[in-house]
């Protein structure tokens, strides 16, 4: 009797830590120019590929609503640190951030982890990087773009010219003093983070218009930084957009920006063909 009592907590024991056993995976990616990229991946299932802003990390995503509701849903989520950023490299020179280099990263990755379809959300300047893939890459399947409106668009951005001179300290803007600041005490590798801005891609209305999968535009109702969102999202032939409670700080991490995001996938509820725009 003591001996099958030892054999079924034997199994018990067997299959509970297989129950939990952790599917987290990190790695580094060397990219097209031999730059190196760091990556992670949670969960198993349906991929969706997380892009963070400006000064963030991969990271950053995990402190969001988002993040969580899509793990218990049993989404793959695979975060990155863009070059520049985090445990990524961090060129000194311009050249390393143009030619759509941040985009190029990311198919490399999706090529890297084998994974053939995939649907993707970027915040703030994550969506303008996320913009580069609905026009580049045919396995993307579906796309959130937070936080962000028509500006990007434009390749003369003044937004973005002041931030690449003011990190590189060829001008002062006593606006920008409070983020300087922010990046000085946190370490952060102003050198990159002012390259980041300087060759920070633009893409074309006339591109975005061509973009045939469903795309979600969602910022907070107080977010004026980057422009209409509404407007960005009305040059979708399937564009969706939501407004959610929220300033551009913050606003991803939300219950109220989380619920969205997930209907727009599919994760909760079924979607109709009426889209709202």
């Amino acid at each position: 009797m003591k001996i099958m009592i030892s054999l079924f907590l034997g199994l018990f024991i067997s299959f509970d830590s297989l129950a939990f056993t952790d599917d987290s995976t990190s790695g580094i990616f060397t990219s097209f120019d031999k730059t190196k990229i760091y990556y992670e991946t949670h969960g198993q299932g349906k991929p969706v590929l997380f892009i963070h802003g400006f000064t963030s990390t991969g990271d950053s995503w995990k402190k969001s609503v988002i993040y969580h509701e899509l793990l218990k849903q049993n989404y793959k989520i695979i975060l990155v640190d863009l070059r520049g950023n985090g445990k990524s490299d961090r060129p000194h020179i311009a050249e390393a951030y143009a030619g759509n280099a941040e985009a190029k990263d990311l198919m490399g990755l999706m090529k890297h982890l084998k994974i053939k379809s995939y649907e993707a959300m970027g915040y703030s300047r994550g969506s303008i990087i996320l913009a580069r893939l609905l026009v580049n890459d045919p396995h993307l399947t579906k796309a959130i773009l937070g936080g962000i409106g028509m500006d990007f668009t434009n390749p003369f951005w003044p937004r973005r010219i002041l931030f690449w001179h003011a990190l590189a300290g060829d001008t002062i803007a006593e606006s920008l003093m409070p983020m300087i600041k922010r990046i000085e005490d946190q370490g952060l590798d102003r050198t990159a983070q002012s390259l980041i801005q300087k060759e920070q891609p633009s893409t074309s209305k006339e591109l975005l218009m061509k973009v045939q999968i469903p795309v979600l535009c969602i910022s907070g109702d107080e977010d004026f930084d980057n422009g209409n969102a509404k407007e960005l999202a009305q040059l979708f032939s399937k564009g969706v957009y939501k407004t959610v409670p929220g300033k551009h700080g913050g606003t991803s991490g939300t219950q109220a920006y989380a619920d969205e995001v997930m209907k727009f996938i599919g994760a909760i509820g079924a979607r109709t063909g009426d889209l709202n725009r």
